[in-house]
């Protein structure tokens, strides 16, 4: 910043001068277009350049400035020395400040040297064949690329084709938000091979930029492709004719703008000028003033939308050729798929388009977003893509035809690095997957291929001879160069069998800018040479981003290899089973193996379990084949076909019996040329020489018969075993088949004990492998001891493997179950003995009996235990057994023991006689038992101890041997007499040390007292207490003082005695004694006066102390000031205390004293006045007598003196005055005098306001008051309450209440009543006003002692609110009917306002509609309601109202109840009335129960009940969904039965004999009391038949569907009733598994609607997210901290509100209603204060004009007012259109040069709301009038434009002075007054405002998406979490179990046994005319 102080001498004043001049443009004051101005600079320094702008623009001192350049550089003394000639600078209040003009910076773009140097590179033109405008745009996209390289958030660049001739001439725009260009780069820019390693960025040095290199980076994506300075300036003249780019640099407030053109460039070549110059234009933001050209009327909403970037570029091509449009058109897709290649990498990301990946993965893709909009004539629709959604390019059909990649990196010695990587594109089935390129140009089919020795015919399949490789350069495709292949990836003719595999591979090369590329980047310079230099180039392959060390020839040859054998699909896999883990392979290749049941291999077809041979194995196999295996997984969709290369196959050798194996082969090896005859010739072979059964014999005899039972340890064995094949014969080896090794049997001995349900344990387990002459023997066994059940199994197994299976067969066993049992009691052990116990407490000893194995066994009886225990007596009291166990009662130890801190062991010796093992002993530990007595030493009676001492006393606790024992809770207590009770705990040690407290006695005449103490255990009462005598002694400690007067011997101040003295006198002489407790005189020391304390004084003299002197008392001035004295010894131990009472002086003055310090006007003082004679020091004297009021008066100012009387007060000696009375004057302070002889006292009394007797109204509203209906009243109304003489009263008994009148009206306020404040003042602030239309008052009403005090009334009109939504009305047809499941009709809701008007401000998604069964409740739906949204509006409808049309009519009929809502905001809702419907039922159908009945099931028996078919069922006619109908239907139902079988010869009959019956239908509904089948009915026994209700009605369109009921039939009754259960719980099976699959699909059906509605939030929600990051706003995804910030932003916009600026004080009741854009004031921003002082001055009398869209608003407002408010329509209003220039610029150009800086005072408004109707407004009032400087500026301007024959319109100016378009100027009707008197326009928010305002309403949206977006997740998660809970399982297990007992039912029903007869008719057949027939046997 600069000021006229701010200067600087020159570093050196001996430098060269340069001749230079540069531009400045005055940009302080935004006053209209500012002039350049050129200043010569030569010879001047910074300090001389700043005086000649001082002088040249005239700048006042100390104003403050900057000066900066164009790129908003400030200039200081170092940058003027490097500022450029030619250079343009802004003259500005401060650095960042908006540009209020356009201007022009002037600039030379000749081109760079580099144009000859490398003027060789191909151009477009050569494109080899193909249209190369892709490419050109491809280069602007470059530019994009690299400008927003550093941007945070998303990347966007957007090309729109403008081919609307509606909207101008055609053009195309590239639009990026990258970080712009400043001017100076915007020049670089337009130099012609101005590289980015050349150009400079700043104007000065020291800001100089140098370009660095980027940092390497995965496929070079670095974004670093604008890199020549050629290709951009080609593109755009490729293109069209004419550019203009339009930037705005980060940071910078400034856009700056150049064009370019062919017809500028040819203009000035004509007239001789400098081609290469120009001009930059730098403006604000939004500023389209210089686009005049109506062909150039698209730039307007293009600039328009420049306010609010950050930074931005716009590339504007214009003379497009046609040539260009024409391609553009009609090839869309073909020049965005070739973009879409091109920067396919930048789009998609290091790993490309990858179709298949998930959406989880899509939050990985770069931030880059290039979008296509082509716009062609207005009637055909924009097309716009964005280039991710191309999926055709040839990446992206490259990458998702492959199946495997071979990455690898090329690298050179020139530090150059290319990566690449080669995909592998399988055959499959039947056809290539090598993807076609659309676009290219295929070679000829009957092109000859020569060389058919050496390389197959390939061409016409998969790639052909096309080069493998396209190359990409930083990232971005160039086209024209591809590379054929290296020699490590190149076919050769010893590889044949690879040989078309090397077609099916595509490849990619991404090279970084070390290679050189054209200047158009169409082609690489030498990419291909480079690489194929095996000197200079090394390839690696590379595997998971590491380099692999190796031959890459010989590993692109195995990964080729690998790909054929995994991915080429030549043999058909069919029959899908599964897929499955191998563990016989090595583990690289064990998962997954695909098994199949059949292949199709040459035409033949190989299915599992058919025979079949191999061939070119080791040995031949014949075998079944089992199964087919793939080495994949295959997952089952539509088909289960599947090809592959090969495979295996898993044989079955055969026969079984001897192989016992399988085997896997490959395919390829199966024998396609044996027959099954040939092979079955090997597999049969004789199995009668196989093992089949075991004999078992006991040699020494004893044997062991099943299920034998035997006690442990009895001997088992020894067995002779033989095996016996199926001739009886004994054999001892497997027989052999062929040259096969063999095989030895064995058998294993095995004994298995059953230790649980489901466990066993192996007790012995061995084998006999080699056999005697006599078979397998094994010896005996004794070890069977273990108890419990036993299995004993021989088995016989092959020797070699101890297999007893072999060839699937089992090969002979034989088991034998046992059971061991326990033995006799030999020996016991004790058990559950607490090794610790205690003296004297009772025990149990308990004994475990054994059996010789030590199992627990009975005990035998009558034993009789002996105890022993050394040095303790022992006992016990009884003995009992039980099972096992023998247990030894309440046994008792006594005897000396030690502590428990020193415990010993004693051994406990049992001994039960009779036993093997007789005697156990156990160690114990005996501690003392519980507390038995107390021992209390000293045992002295009486023991005595000195008064002020403690006693010590010793305690023991003894259990009852003597012992000391401790134990928990032994707290022992003592009491002594008149002392608190004192406690020791002996817990842990059983003894203590008891203190008592002090013995503070008082003794009589020094003599001795006794005490009584006793110690007792209060938690132990079996303890008795023990006494002791406790003897007081009399101590020498002082315990007496006394008190007296050495002057006045009669003074002996006695303890707690009251004297009186003379107040204020002094109290001398006073002495002390003390005396002990015998009385004695203690002599005084020094010591014993340092104890001595006093309360009055604390300067205590010691030496008088030690003397027996006390120091002097002063006596209380007060006689009420009674004082308390105290004389103490060693802390108030020993103390006499004393009170001094003063008395009166003689009086010295009167004293008046008022009982309350203020009365009412009006009131009599309640209370007397006392007159008082006092002292000096203000003490009442006796003095006044009752003659004393004759000689008293008192005076005072409005004093009613007639009222006053004197009193005389004998009690008080004083003189009482009553009948105080003030009856005029104002509130305040009054003196009033008292006289009495030469006595004279003056008192002021406050008088305050009188009784409350009216209310006055302080503050109000402005007049006349009109409300809007539901609305506020912004002014409080404040009432003050006075007494009669108007003096205000602050009574706060006074209750003040707001009444309506009439109540009608409903008025809510902050408080309904409140008292008046302090300031006699009430505050009511009217918070909402409702009512109908009308006149109203409110009325002010005050309480005061039960009687009301009333104020002004304040008249009210109640205005209609426009925007009030008071009802919704509800429109349909109400004579239509609602049929069951048909559509309702169409519902038209519309939202009524409070003046009866619609509304069409809500949003469709408010409205609904609740739909619920049953007659209307309440206000509102019940939670069960079903809600529906409304229905999208058609084109015909209006849209005032909201529409409901097609919605379900529900399929119960009945009556239902339909309400309407509205969401008025985030909690309320406005309701409908609710709507009866009566759903009826739908066309009949069918016939059908009321009730389901259970199915019947009849028999033979004579029982009716056992024959009844149906019994009181209603049958009723229904519609499609049950519902009943037919009402006015009548007619028969006839009843037949079927058989289901079709048979219907020997069906059931009726009774009556009849094969049908019929019911009346009447009404809709038949009756069936009863149907039964008659006795010895004819039917098959166990058969299901089916009832038939067939209904005969007459008048249907439609025949009805029968009623069909299945019934069992039997001829046993038992069968029958068991059946009949079964049926009644199957329908109940039926209906249950019905609910539970309901409930379990519905659960499952929610899922992926959940998922639907969480993914779709999760978008919602990164939009909003990336919206904000755009703003550079960081969001973290927690609630809490979204709305803090929120909160935050809200505080800064208001604290920016808040910041002091000018505002328009009108008050604007009308704003906000329905088509009414507000008053005139409101409507408009003025930025400069003296702009708004004029504007508003000239507009003064329409600044309070309300302005309507509609004359109908405007009606509607002069209706409410009556006409007091002007009003103003726009509907009525018409402005010329358009945009006028000034009257001194006509056509274009200036017809003077004017000064003032005239503008547009329109121009100089900002619109905050529809800019489009405000503009029409202040067109209307403000015409065409002019701002100007000064009046001499106006005059000159007016007569400027006269003279040039125009009228001039009014022009303002800034000094206040008016030029009417008249020509008058002068006079006050031409001069504005101060701008404090008037009604001003107020300022606009600062710009930081909107911006915060703008992130709020983005964090809001943001906060809302995130809620919702965790709310679907929880829901989501809730519902996984459901169907994961142990309830849904329950559910399902539940589901499984239920189906399972049906399916068991069913298969009951089924099996249920029948006789074994079929039932005929038992009378004559003829009778019935039914023939029978022969009973046919049934099964058994």
């Amino acid at each position: 910043m600069f000021c006229s102080g701010a200067q600087r001498h020159p570093a050196s004043s001996m430098r060269e001068e340069v001749r230079k001049t540069v531009c400045v443009y005055d940009c302080r004051y935004a006053n209209g277009e500012s002039a350049e101005r050129w200043l010569e600079t030569n010879g001047l320094d910074f300090n001389g350049f700043l005086r000649l702008l001082y002088k040249v623009f005239a700048i006042r001192p100390h104003e403050t400035f900057v000066l900066v350049t164009t790129d908003r550089t400030v200039l200081d003394f170092d940058k003027f020395e490097e500022l450029e000639n030619g250079s343009t600078l802004y003259l500005l209040q401060q650095e960042n400040q908006a540009l209020s003009v356009a201007t022009k910076e002037h600039i030379n773009f000749i081109p760079h040297y580099d144009t000859l140097i490398k003027s060789g590179t191909y151009e477009y033109y050569a494109s080899e064949g193909q249209n190369s405008l892709p490419y050109a745009l491809a280069e602007l996209i470059d530019n994009s690329l690299s400008a927003t390289a550093k941007n945070k958030g998303l990347r966007s660049i957007e090309i729109q084709m403008l081919f609307d001739e509606a909207l101008g001439k055609p053009a195309v725009i590239v639009l990026d938000n990258g970080c712009g260009m400043t001017s100076k780069q915007l020049g670089n820019w337009a130099v012609y091979r101005l590289s980015k390693f050349s150009r400079e960025n700043s104007k000065f040095a020291s800001k100089q930029e140098r370009y660095v290199r980027p940092d390497p980076v995965p496929r070079s994506l670095n974004s670093d492709i604008s890199y020549f300075g050629v290709g951009g300036k080609q593109a755009v003249f490729y293109i069209g004719d004419s550019t203009r780019i339009i930037s705005k640099p980060v940071g910078s407030p400034d856009v700056h703008e150049l064009v370019l053109s062919k017809d500028e460039f040819e203009r000035k070549a004509k007239n001789k000028e400098d081609v290469y110059s120009g001009t930059i234009r730098n403006r604000k933001p939004g500023d389209f003033s210089h686009v005049k050209r109506g062909d150039e009327r698209f730039l307007h909403a293009l600039i328009a939308e420049e306010c609010g970037k950050e930074s931005f570029t716009a590339v504007v091509i214009t003379g497009v050729l046609p040539e260009h449009i024409t391609f553009l058109k009609q090839h869309y897709n073909v020049w965005t798929r070739q973009l879409a290649h091109i920067y396919h990498y930048y789009i998609h990301g290091v790993n490309g388009n990858i179709r298949k990946s998930n959406a989880a993965n899509q939050t990985d893709l770069p931030k880059i977003d290039i979008q296509i909009t082509l716009r062609e004539k207005p009637s055909v629709c924009p097309r716009v893509m964005s280039l991710r959604e191309v999926d055709d390019d040839m990446e992206t059909l490259f990458i998702n035809t492959a199946v495997d990649t071979f990455e690898f990196k090329a690298t050179t010695d020139d530090d150059g690095t290319v990566e690449g990587l080669i995909r592998y594109h399988p055959f499959l089935y039947d056809k290539e997957t090598y993807p076609k390129d659309p676009n290219a140009v295929q070679a000829s089919q009957d092109e000859d291929d020569d060389d058919d020795t050496h390389e197959p015919r390939v061409q016409d399949q998969a790639r052909g001879k096309r080069p493998i490789f396209v190359c990409f350069w930083n990232g971005r495709l160039i086209p024209y160069t591809t590379v054929s292949e290296f020699e490590w990836c190149t076919w050769h003719t010893k590889e044949k069998d690879l040989a078309e595999c090397y077609s099916r591979i595509s490849g990619v090369l991404f090279a970084d800018d070390r290679f050189k590329v054209s200047t158009n980047k169409l082609t690489f310079m030498e990419l291909e040479l480079k690489l194929k230099n095996k000197d200079t180039t090394h390839f690696t392959r590379v595997v998971n981003g590491q380099r692999q060390r190796g031959d890459i020839k010989k590993e692109f040859t195995q990964w080729l290899q690998s790909c054929h054998d995994k991915y080429d699909k030549q043999i058909k896999f069919k029959g899908y089973k599964e897929t499955v883990i191998r563990t016989d392979v090595p583990k690289k290749i064990q998962h997954y193996w695909a098994i199949f049941s059949s292949i199709e291999w040459d035409g033949k077809t190989y299915r599992a379990g058919q025979l079949m041979k191999s061939v070119k194995t080791h040995r031949l196999l014949y075998g079944k084949v089992v199964r087919f295996l793939l080495h994949r997984e295959h997952q089952r969709e539509h088909k289960d076909d599947l090809f592959a290369t090969g495979g295996q196959v898993e044989v079955c050798l055969e026969p079984r019996a001897f192989y016992d194996e399988t085997k896997i082969i490959p395919i390829s090896k199966i024998d396609q040329t044996a027959t099954d005859e040939a092979i079955q010739k090997n597999i049969d072979t004789d199995f009668a020489r196989l093992p089949d059964k075991l004999t078992v014999d006991w040699p020494e005899g004893n044997p062991w018969p099943q299920n034998a039972i035997r006690p442990a340890g009895t001997q088992f064995g020894p067995l002779k075993i033989e095996i016996l094949n199926r001739r009886e014969e004994s054999i001892s080896r497997m027989p052999s088949v062929g040259k096969g090794a063999v095989k030895k049997l064995a058998v294993e001995f095995k004994i298995v004990q059953h230790v649980g349900p489901q466990q066993d344990r192996d007790i012995v387990s061995y084998i006999a492998p080699k056999p005697t002459k006599y078979g397998f023997w094994f010896k005996k066994l004794e070890t069977l001891t273990q108890l419990g059940k036993y299995t004993m199994t021989l088995k016989t197994t092959i020797s070699e493997t101890n297999d007893t299976v072999f060839g699937g067969r089992a090969l002979p066993s034989y088991k034998l179950s046992f059971t061991i049992k326990e033995g006799n009691a030999e020996s016991f052990v004790i058990s559950e003995l607490s090794s610790t116990l205690q003296v004297g407490v009772p025990f149990d000893i308990p004994l475990l009996m054994k059996d010789a194995h030590d199992h627990r066994t009975m005990p035998p009886p009558n034993l009789k235990p002996v105890l022993k225990c050394s040095d303790l007596d022992l006992c016990y009291e009884t003995v009992d057994s039980s099972g096992t166990s023998f247990t030894i009662r309440s046994v008792k130890l006594r005897g000396k023991v030690l502590s428990s801190q020193r415990s010993k062991p004693y051994e406990l010796k049992v001994t039960l006689p009779g036993l093997k093992k007789d005697t156990q002993s156990v160690n114990i530990v005996l501690l003392p038992g519980k507390p038995h007595s107390l021992h209390v030493t000293p045992e002295d009676s009486p023991i005595t101890v000195e008064n002020g001492n403690t006693a010590l006393f010793d305690i023991k606790i003894h259990d009852e041997a003597g012992n000391i024992t401790a134990h928990p809770r032994q707290t022992v207590r003592c009491q002594v007499q008149g002392l608190p009770l004192v406690a020791v705990d002996c817990s842990s040690t059983g003894a203590g040390h008891l203190v008592t407290k002090p013995i503070n006695l008082k003794l009589i005449k020094g003599e001795a007292q006794k005490l009584k103490v006793q110690f007792d255990m209060h938690s132990h009462k079996n303890v008795a207490p023990v006494v002791r005598q406790l003897k007081v002694l009399p101590s020498t400690r002082v315990s007496l003082m006394d008190v007296y007067s050495e002057s006045d011997e009669n003074l002996v101040l006695r303890n707690k005695e009251k004297i009186e003295w003379q107040a204020g006198d002094l109290l001398e002489n006073l002495f002390y004694k003390l005396y002990d407790e015998a009385g004695r005189e203690v002599p005084l020391s020094p010591e014993i006066a340092s104890k001595i304390k006093v309360n009055w004084t604390g300067d205590v003299n010691l030496e008088d102390l030690a003397q027996g002197k006390l120091p002097d008392i002063q006596v209380p001035i007060q006689v009420a000031d009674e004082h308390f004295y105290q004389v103490s010894y060693q802390d108030q131990s020993v103390s006499v205390s004393f009170t001094i009472v003063p008395r009166p002086d003689e009086p010295t003055r009167l004293k008046a004293i008022l009982p309350q310090s203020s009365v009412k006007l009006g009131e009599t003082l309640p209370e007397d006045i006392c007159l008082q004679l006092v002292d000096q020091y203000d003490n009442v004297t006796s003095a006044l007598t009752s003659t004393s009021v004759n000689h008293m008066s008192v005076e005072a100012e409005g004093l009613d003196e007639s009222a006053i009387s004197f009193t005389f007060q004998e009690s008080s000696s004083s003189v009482l005055v009553s009948g105080v009375q003030f009856l005029s004057g104002s509130p305040g302070s009054r003196e009033m005098c008292f006289t009495y002889m030469d006595y004279v006292d003056r008192v002021l009394l406050k008088v305050a306001p009188g009784v409350p007797a009216q209310l006055k109204l302080l503050s109000e509203p402005e007049k006349p008051l009109q409300v809007l209906n539901g609305r506020s009243i912004a002014t409080p109304f404040v009432v003050q309450l006075c007494d009669k003489w108007g003096n205000p009263s602050p009574d706060q008994r006074v209750v003040v209440e707001l009444k309506p009148s009439p109540p009608t009206l409903k008025v809510t306020t902050d408080v309904t009543s409140q008292p008046v404040n302090t300031e006699s003042k009430a505050s009511f602030t009217v918070t909402g006003v409702s009512g109908p239309k009308g006149y109203y008052q409110l009325q002010f009403v005050g309480s005061f002692l039960m009687k009301p005090i009333y104020g002004p009334p304040v008249n009210l009109t109640v205005i209609p609110d426009p925007n009030k939504p008071v009802s919704l009305s509800v429109e349909y047809d109400t004579k239509a009917k609602c049929p069951a499941g048909g559509k309702f009709p169409v519902f038209s809701v519309t939202v009524v306002s409070d003046e009866g008007s619609p509304m069409t401000t809500f949003n469709p998604a408010a409205v609904s509609m609740f739909l619920w069964s049953g007659l209307p409740a309440g206000n509102t739906p019940p939670p069960t309601a079903t809600e529906l949204r409304c229905s999208k509006p058609m084109g015909n409808e209006k849209n005032d109202r909201f529409h409901f049309r097609d919605k379900e009519i529900p399929e119960n009929a009945g009556v239902h109840t339909i309400q309407f809502s509205l969401r008025t905001d985030k909690t309320n809702f406005l309701f409908s009335n609710q709507i009866t419907i009566d759903v009826v039922a739908n066309q009949p159908v069918r016939l059908g129960p009321e009730s389901q009945p259970l199915t019947p099931v009849v028999s033979l028996s004579e029982d009716i009940a056992s024959r009844t078919l149906v019994e009181n069922m209603t049958l009723r006619i229904m519609d499609t969904y049950g519902n009943p109908t037919g009402q006015d239907l009548n007619g028969k139902v006839s009843v037949s039965i079927k058989n289901p079988s079709g048979d219907n010869t020997n069906r059931p009959l009726f009774e009556g004999r009849t094969n049908s019956c019929q019911f009346s239908l009447v009404e809709g509904k038949a009756q069936i009391t009863r149907l039964a089948v008659m006795e010895n009915s004819p039917g098959e026994n166990g058969s299901s038949y089916i009832l038939l209700f067939t209904p005969e009605v007459s008048m249907v369109s439609a025949p009805l569907t029968p009623f069909e009921l299945p019934f069992f039939f039997y001829n046993d009754g038992e069968i029958q009733q068991k059946v009949s259960r079964l049926a009644r719980r199957k329908d109940e099976l039926i209906t249950a598994i019905s609910a539970y699959k309901q409930n379990i699909s519905m659960c499952s059906e929610l899922l992926p609607l959940l998922t639907t509605s969480y993914l779709e939030a999760s978008r919602k929600e990164d939009e909003q997210r990336n919206a904000l990051i755009q703003r550079n706003v960081n969001v973290t995804q927690h609630l809490p901290d979204i709305d803090r910030l929120i909160a935050e932003k809200k505080a800064e916009a208001n604290r920016i509100l808040g910041v002091h600026r000018r505002v328009c004080s009108i008050r604007d009741d009308f704003q906000g209603q329905q088509d009414v854009l507000g008053m005139v004031g409101h409507l408009a921003f003025v930025q400069d204060d003296t702009a708004a002082w004029m504007i508003s001055w000239y507009i003064r009398s329409h600044m309070d004009c309300v302005i309507t869209k509609t004359t109908e608003a405007a009606r509607r407002i002069y209706d409410i007012t009556q006409g007091r408010q002007q009003v103003m329509a726009l509907d009525s209003v018409y402005v010329q259109p358009g945009k006028r220039s000034l009257p001194h610029i006509q056509g274009g150009r200036m017809l003077f040069e004017p000064t003032g800086n005239p503008v547009y005072a329109r121009d100089l408004l900002i619109y905050a709301q529809d800019q489009q109707s405000c503009d029409t407004v202040f067109k209307n009032l403000l015409r065409e009038t002019i701002l100007i400087d000064d009046l001499d500026s106006a005059n000159s301007y007016r007569r400027a434009v006269v003279q040039n024959k125009m009228p001039c319109p009014t022009i303002l100016t800034r000094q206040g002075d008016m030029v009417s378009s008249l020509g008058k100027f002068g006079g006050a009707q031409n001069k504005a007054p101060s701008i404090n008197t008037l009604k001003v326009l107020g300022a606009p928010p600062p710009q930081e405002y909107y911006t915060v305002k703008k992130e709020t309403e983005l964090l809001i949206q943001y906060r809302s998406a995130l809620e919702k977006k965790v709310k679907a997740e929880k829901e989501r998660e809730d519902h996984l979490k459901i169907m994961k809970s142990p309830e849904m399982m329950k559910k399902q297990q539940e589901l499984k179990e239920k189906k399972k007992e049906l399916e068991d039912i069913e298969r009951q029903c089924a099996s249920t046994p029948v006789r074994p007869v079929k039932r005929g008719l038992q009378y004559d057949a003829e009778t019935s005319g039914i023939t029978t027939k022969r009973a046919k046997q049934g099964p058994t």
